[in-house]
């Protein structure tokens, strides 16, 4: 198994070797170069995956053909359509790679018979979801009620290596801001 993914998972939960071992022998290990999709939007999300290196966005497109992105997933983070991966249903939006990246990836049947089968993995995932939640919930929040410094302020402490990975384009997407705002953003924050 991969040693940051190992990490990770031995610094949040008390899995044994054998867990361990269950959980590598159902790891599927995935290469993408930039730009290439892990999932295209209409497809059924087949994995739920966890990112070794590199860097994914997952968005959706708009009517009028814009992309919206919904969260960009780094090294030590995971990855999925959470709704088309348990629903079965197909995907609204899209997962591509914005740098060449490494992931591990689990089908559906493998993901639960981990979650099933090994209590303190099962135990960390029900606390990430909880997480996960919560930080929709902020996301949704700041969107809705904060200024634009503010939104780029929580992207820059919320992410501090992405500003610098990300074009500036996806990055104005994200927050739900035109592009010229956040260069007027970024360039007021540059000088303060």
């Amino acid at each position: 198994m991969v040693e940051p993914f190992v990490k990770y998972l031995t610094d949040r939960a008390s899995l044994t070797a054998a867990d361990l071992a269950k959980i590598d022998a159902v790891t599927v290990y995935k290469k993408l170069k930039r730009r290439q999709y892990l999932l295209h939007e209409g497809q059924v999300c087949q994995y739920h995956g966890f990112v070794v290196s590199g860097l994914l966005r997952l968005f959706r497109v708009g009517a009028d053909a814009t992309e919206h992105i919904l969260r960009f997933t780094g090294e030590n983070w995971w990855v999925s359509d959470y709704e088309s991966f348990q629903s079965g249903l197909p995907a609204k939006g899209a997962i591509d790679a914005l740098e060449d990246s490494q992931l591990l990836l689990w089908s559906k049947d493998n993901w639960e018979m981990l979650r099933r089968e090994i209590p303190a993995f099962d135990a960390l995932q029900t606390q990430l979801m909880g997480r996960a939640i919560a930080a929709q919930a902020d996301r949704l929040h700041m969107a809705i009620s904060s200024t634009a410094e503010e939104k780029y302020q929580v992207f820059l402490r919320s992410f501090p290596d992405f500003h610098n990975r990300v074009p500036l384009h996806m990055v104005a997407s994200y927050l739900g801001l035109s592009r010229e705002t956040l260069s007027r953003v970024r360039k007021h924050h540059e000088l303060h």
